[in-house]
């Protein structure tokens, strides 16, 4: 564990029950986030690759326009 997430937890110690279980709940909530986004990430690292080849095959066609002009 690293020195600022020990400190926070000892911080945190300090607090009434309720806020430690709300600080809790965030805690846990933002690492089952973190988990889900990881997982639907690298899920889809072929669909990306493939969109990333279609963008540059576009792209050396001279089928896209600079920003710029899009906008």
């Amino acid at each position: 564990m690293t020195k600022l997430l020990e400190k926070a937890f000892s911080e945190a110690s300090r607090l009434p029950t309720t806020m430690q279980n709300m600080i809790a709940e965030r805690l846990l909530e933002d690492i089952r986030a973190e988990a889900k986004w990881d997982e639907s990430f690298a899920a889809s690292q072929d669909e990306l690759s493939q969109l990333a080849d279609e963008a540059i095959a576009d792209f050396q066609n001279g089928e896209t326009k600079p920003l710029e002009e899009v906008l």
